[in-house]
């Protein structure tokens, strides 16, 4: 039994080759050798196997090293015997690039001398944008939206043909449900445009569908938005997208969610964020003060001494979490507002908290101080 050849021999390329060259080298040798331009030569068979089975190897760095480690040698003593399969096992393992190749995929394509036809496919899947009120997002909410879709038709039951009539071989292909176009030395496949791949046609179309076997219809579904959403999550109905072809299972239908923002609450995480409005004399001396909260008004404690800036917090009041349930946290940035305008009184209480203080201040009168004086000067009077 003759020793098999040097695997990069066979591919006609360097051992430091890399794998964009190994590759190209395997394209030119499959194009070559490729049964469907060498029917019945027994030794293109051969020398297209021989690439596949050079190629399955150095293209696997596992196997590539003990290759260039041991040679041949090495592969049977890891259990590696060679490419065993035919022909087909080849279209079966390259199928990806032989559908570049060819215009076909290895996977689900026809046999040698056999007729191709179009195999079950799954319905696609389908996208609705669904918008979302702030609190309908965090408590959950059940929606019904409208979705248009091709459904199959009722009355050919998909087939395209009209009532009563027989399925022929389809003309156009004869029956193989593909059209083979010659360019240059390549041989392109597609789906014959006559019968859509079925390998048959009707002579009369459905009334219905106009053959087409579908037909737009317009659904309502249910869709359970759960608790604690975000802006940006997506909600898969299973089953609800376009019908498979030929039993094939549907498509699934993807519901995309946008969240409108809120007038008072942002959300960061599972907490909520807001602005509190503090006077003075509330941040100073402390306060409980009724806020706003997703529940509805509750009330918040304000230590004294609070800063602008300081944050409040009250427990349990954010977005319910979406995998957990669990709520976080209304987080209140506080604001203390500074008065722009003071009373007579106003101002003495704050120059004698100054002093006390041994801090300096600009010491004047109150705007309506000032207007009184004035007065008093223009009338003559000593009030």
């Amino acid at each position: 039994m003759a020793s098999p050849r040097d695997y990069y021999e066979v591919l006609g390329i360097g051992r430091d080759a890399s794998a964009k060259e190994m590759k190209k080298a395997y394209r030119a040798l499959a194009l070559k050798f490729h049964p469907d331009r060498n029917p019945d030569d027994k030794e293109a068979e051969a020398s297209f196997k021989e690439a596949a089975e050079a190629y399955e190897v150095l293209n696997d760095p596992k196997k590539r090293e003990l290759y260039d480690r041991f040679g041949h040698d090495g592969l049977k003593n890891s259990g590696y015997g060679g490419f065993q399969g035919g022909v087909e096992d080849i279209f079966s393992a390259f199928g990806d690039m032989f559908g570049d190749l060819f215009g076909f995929g290895g996977g689900g394509g026809q046999r040698r001398g056999g007729a191709r036809r179009r195999a079950p496919r799954r319905g696609q899947d389908m996208r609705f944008d669904l918008s979302l009120d702030f609190e309908k997002a965090a408590f959950g909410t059940n929606e019904e939206i409208l979705v248009q879709r091709a459904e199959i038709c009722e009355p050919c039951s998909g087939k395209g043909g009209k009532a009563g009539t027989e399925p022929e071989t389809c003309g156009t292909c004869g029956g193989r449900g593909e059209v083979i176009q010659q360019q240059a030395f390549l041989q392109i496949r597609t789906a014959c445009p006559t019968c859509r791949g079925a390998g048959s046609s009707y002579a009369e179309n459905c009334d219905e569908c106009n053959g087409r076997g579908r037909i737009p219809v317009e659904r309502k579904l249910a869709v359970n938005v759960p608790r604690g959403v975000d802006d940006g999550m997506q909600l898969r109905l299973s089953g609800e997208g376009e019908p498979g072809s030929m039993g094939a299972p549907p498509g699934d239908l993807y519901v995309f969610l946008h969240v409108r923002p809120h007038e008072i609450f942002e959300r960061h995480g599972d907490d909520v964020v807001c602005a509190l409005d503090l006077s003075f004399p509330q941040a100073s001396l402390g306060t409980e003060i009724e806020v706003p909260t997703l529940d509805g008004s509750d009330t918040v404690k304000v230590k004294s001494g609070t800063q602008n800036g300081g944050l409040v917090r009250l427990k349990g009041k954010g977005i319910p979490n979406v995998r957990t349930g669990n709520r976080g946290d209304q987080v209140m940035q506080c604001k203390v507002a500074t008065p722009k305008h003071l009373t007579d009184r106003q101002r003495e209480i704050l120059e004698e908290f100054a002093t006390i203080d041994g801090e300096k201040v600009r010491k004047g009168e109150s705007g309506t101080g000032s207007l009184r004086r004035f007065i008093s000067r223009l009338t003559g009077s000593d009030d």
